[in-house]
């Protein structure tokens, strides 16, 4: 055995062991298979969701952000006014501003508003709308932060090889979960907008109805206030409610951090929260201001708690409640996490057994080994004793194949597996090219090592040129496909790689051994 030879063994040798380690692992085990090759939702069972943002949620948070911004502006550069209305999801109206204020208000909305439209409709009255594209930008940046928010949920969860993007219209969202236990805890957890906000409550008490609230009003509500329902009950088991004001308040936007902590009083689970820079100095100066008034926690438009205000409060604080420990680790996540730009709705909710799953791989790998048996029978037949080196290279692709995947994380699908046998078929179909064009060479006369040497030669351009364009078509699938078609995508680049491997070099390292046992006049079994 010459040198040259011994060095490309120890290179297969090598890749082999490797390969094998990556997916089977040390000493190789079935369980250690089972860990490292990652199987998608069809082959393990999961539950894939299609979710549609409500992307008008988010334009109306962008409308009243808009509104109390001007309100505080408005204060700063002393501009009178009379009110500040939301009339549309898109749309508010300012009224009685002072004409002699007239162009302070233009600038600001020209300076520090460019995304609104501004339209006067009486002397002192303007109706501000939203540009058309401004909002179509925050449609299409609500459902980018929807699908960040939920991937660091679901990160957190611990939930293996979710697959999350965009799926049919801008505002829907697909998301499978492979091999989850609990789905309808895991579909909570993304459902769940996580809003928090800290608001002043107007008065010292809550209210038993929503009516009650408003007869302290004469039945009309102040536009600076608002009345939202509180999750503990009065005496007789029915909701109560508190009047908040709208604006001044402190949102998730503020927070940096979340954890599970114990209620002081009664030391059950609760929830506490540090702000970052900004939101400790605007916290610092609301409690300051509003000593002995209550302080309402509201989380997704329910108030949790409304504990008073002693002193001032800046970067620190504490949600308490009726809280299980899982309950407080939830909901500490989902603050964490960030919370939702919009609400979200079900549009699609399918579930796949682990029966369904078993079933799925039962069928793959029985049409893998009937592909592999039957190219096998073929290559032996047609090919003679150089079939044995086909079938070697195709077991070596196979093996490549699975030790690249394992090592890359990548998810196994059914339509991946159909990328296996795929793989399987152009693996021989490289051999066969190979093989052909050596009994051309053949014919003519060369001998045998001059025939093997000469074809590999010459089939190795058109080898390099359809590989290329397979890969190319594989990597549009992968780019633009949907989770499925990206599942076949990725097992056919892999396989098209490690094919050029094996049938470039490990056939023809196997066809040197053959040769340089025989005597340069004989000829070889193909």
């Amino acid at each position: 055995m010459t040198k040259r030879i011994r060095n490309r063994l120890i290179i297969i040798l090598a890749f082999t062991l490797l390969s094998v380690y990556q997916f089977a692992g040390f000493p190789p085990s079935l369980k250690n298979l089972r860990k490292n090759i990652h199987l998608g939702l069809d082959l393990q069972g999961g539950v894939q969701l299609v979710l549609r943002v409500k992307t008008s949620d988010a334009i109306r948070a962008e409308t009243d952000q808009t509104i109390e911004s001007l309100r505080a502006q408005f204060q700063k550069e002393n501009i009178p006014f009379k009110d500040l209305t939301r009339t549309q999801d898109n749309r508010f109206t300012v009224t009685g501003v002072d004409p002699s204020k007239a162009s302070a208000f233009l600038k600001i909305m020209t300076d520090v508003h460019p995304e609104w439209d501004v339209s006067s409709t009486a002397s002192d009255a303007y109706a501000v709308q939203l540009k058309p594209q401004q909002e179509a930008t925050f449609r299409q940046q609500s459902v980018d932060q929807a699908i960040s928010t939920i991937s660091n949920r679901i990160n957190a969860l611990g939930v293996t090889e979710p697959t999350i993007q965009r799926r049919g219209r801008n505002d829907e969202i697909l998301i499978q979960f492979p091999g989850v236990s609990d789905p309808a805890h895991v579909e909570s957890i993304i459902q769940s907008t996580a809003l928090l906000e800290l608001k002043i409550v107007e008065g010292l008490g809550s209210f038993p109805s929503e009516i009650s609230a408003l007869q302290q009003y004469g039945g009309v509500l102040p536009p600076n206030l608002q009345i939202i329902p509180s999750v503990e009950h009065s005496a007789d088991g029915s909701q109560t409610y508190y009047v908040v004001r709208t604006s001044g308040g402190i949102t998730g936007r503020d927070l940096k951090n979340a954890y599970v902590s114990r209620d002081p009083n009664n030391g059950r689970p609760a929830i506490s929260f540090s702000l970052n820079a900004e939101g400790a100095q605007k916290f610092g100066n609301i409690t300051e201001q509003n000593v002995g008034k209550l302080l309402a926690i509201i989380l997704d438009n329910r108030i949790q708690s409304a504990p008073q205000l002693h002193e001032r409060i800046t970067d620190q604080g504490q949600i308490t409640g009726n809280f299980t420990q899982k309950d407080a680790e939830d909901l500490a996540l989902k603050l964490r996490s960030g919370a939702l730009p919009a609400s979200m709705e079900v549009e699609e909710r399918t579930f796949v057994g682990a029966t369904l799953g078993a079933d799925s791989i039962r069928a793959g790998i029985t049409a893998s080994l009937v592909a592999l048996a039957a190219v096998l029978v073929f290559v032996l037949f047609y090919y003679k004793a150089s079939g044995i080196n086909a079938t070697i290279a195709m077991f070596l692709n196979l093996v490549v194949l699975l030790g690249a995947m394992a090592a890359m994380g990548a998810t196994l699908t059914l339509p991946g597996i159909a990328g296996v046998i795929l793989t399987i078929g152009v693996g021989i179909d490289s051999n066969v090219l190979i093989f052909e064009r050596i009994r051309e060479e053949m014919r003519t006369g060369k001998n045998a090592a001059s025939a093997v040497l000469t074809s590999f030669n010459r089939v190795f351009i058109t080898l390099v040129d359809t590989h290329l364009a397979a890969l190319i078509s594989a990597t549009f699938l992968f780019l633009f496909g949907t989770g499925a078609v990206k599942g076949f995508a990725v097992t056919l680049v892999i396989g098209l790689v490690s094919n050029m491997f094996t049938a470039v070099f490990v056939s023809r390292t196997l066809f040197e051994i053959v040769l340089a046992r025989k005597e340069a006049s004989e000829s070889i079994s193909i």
